[in-house]
């Protein structure tokens, strides 16, 4: 006789409509993997699985990014989130600068707009980055590397991404919205620099993230931040954002994509077996919505798999619906009195560099730089770029002496012998 119950068949029940609902989404998510997937096929006629994976190999142990490392130390969130940073600080005998001399900015940079601003007094400047969506701290790797030693930086990892914590709040089933990872971030700036000016610096989720420091931290925009950078990000209306596809494509995507992640997240086990196994479309996918040039550095490219592929699918799954909530376009505004820096790529089809051509609307006195052949990391993709703006804004800002130079930092954490 079967013990197959009545309440095991309305749980099979649940369970096939979720997966069928969830293989809707797949045929939708087919529509973003197309162009991935046919560049994947190409290189499967020429190139082994095998072959594949050994590449994988020696670039993982090759590979200088995300080597760098720092004085650990660790924030408390308001729900008692340990949120993980790592403090450079500045050497002391000046060597640094001196080593940083030579180079030049890298062309193709766009117009550079300068302003000086002295309402704020030289003095000790900690330079804060905050990381996007899938990734860590270390996807800051080249300007960590140009700036290491040259000025006091504060790289964390936000909750449940990198060495951070999971969210307590979310393991509890509380959502999370960028205005937590705004609280996040003022945990942050006590525990690792309670003192002393502050230069911002976020990409993607990260300038969000800034965004809301500044909507619930007003007094301390005013009294302590001297500069801000947005690199890659949006105020808002990333529901509008078409990822390159089609409309009709995109719309069935957003239809059901929160409750198959939801789904997903569940499984997440088994979810995360399927992306080992289906890795090389995962890395076509990576490159299309990660860059926008041909010729990536393949241990760059590799860099960024590694870095999105460990954020685990529960974690994509309760961030992603804080994007499509997310709107502080009111809170531009309050950055008009320190020197902005806003910089996109110009292939960027996840926050599209028209977000940051919004947000310079409302800061006129802003730089704007929108980078030639550049997606979405940017940082990674044209580093000595990203560098040099920041670097200009640095010195703009007394943060480093002027005749810092770092145009020929960057490219690695590892400088060549001679």
């Amino acid at each position: 006789m079967s013990e197959f119950s009545a309440g095991d068949a309305v749980t099979d029940a649940a369970t096939t409509v979720g997966w069928r609902r969830a293989g809707v989404a797949g045929a939708a998510m087919g529509v973003i993997a197309a162009g991935a997937a046919a560049g994947v096929a190409v290189e499967r006629l020429t190139v082994g699985r095998g072959m594949r994976r050994k590449a994988r190999l020696a670039l993982d142990t090759s590979g200088p990014y995300g080597s760098l490392r720092g004085l650990p130390g660790r924030a408390a969130a308001d729900d008692g989130t340990e949120l993980y940073y790592e403090i450079d600080e500045v050497e002391p005998d000046g060597a640094a600068v001196a080593a940083a001399a030579g180079g030049s900015p890298a062309a193709g940079s766009g117009t550079r707009r300068r302003r000086l601003f002295g309402s704020k007094a030289p003095g000790p400047v900690t330079v804060v980055f905050s990381h996007g969506y899938c990734l860590n701290q270390d996807s800051w790797h080249f300007q960590r590397a140009a700036l290491r030693g040259l000025v006091r930086t504060v790289h964390w990892d936000q909750r449940s991404h990198g060495r951070s914590e999971r969210g307590r709040a979310q393991a509890d089933g509380t959502t999370v919205g960028i205005d937590q990872l705004g609280r996040d971030l003022k945990a942050v700036i006590d525990a690792a620099a309670p003192e002393g000016r502050l230069v911002l610096v976020g990409h993607s989720m990260g300038g969000m993230t800034m965004m809301a420091l500044a909507e619930q931290y007003p007094q301390l925009i005013r009294d302590r931040v001297a500069a801000v950078a947005f690199v890659g990000t949006s105020s808002g209306k990333l529901a509008e954002v078409s990822f390159g596809l089609p409309i009709a494509g995109v719309n069935a995507v957003r239809r059901v994509l929160p409750g198959v992640l939801r789904a997903l997240g569940s499984q997440a086990e088994l979810v995360e077996r399927g992306r080992r196994a289906t890795a090389d479309l995962f890395a076509g996918l990576i490159k299309r919505y990660s860059f926008g040039s041909r010729d990536v550095d393949p241990a760059v490219e590799r860099f960024a798999e590694r870095l999105i592929e460990s954020t685990p699918i529960d974690v994509v799954a309760e961030f992603y619906p804080a994007f499509t909530d997310h709107d502080k376009s009111h809170v531009v505004p309050a950055f008009r009195d320190v020197p902005v820096l806003i910089l996109a790529g110009d292939k960027d089809l996840v926050t599209p560099s028209s977000h940051s051509e919004t947000m310079a609307d409302q800061l006129p006195e802003a730089e704007l730089v929108i980078v030639p052949d550049a997606g979405h990391l940017v940082m990674l993709e044209h580093p000595e770029t990203v560098t040099d703006r920041l670097a200009d804004l640095l010195v703009r800002v007394g943060a480093v002496p002027a005749e810092t130079n770092v145009g020929g930092h960057g490219s690695t954490a590892q400088q060549p012998d001679g």
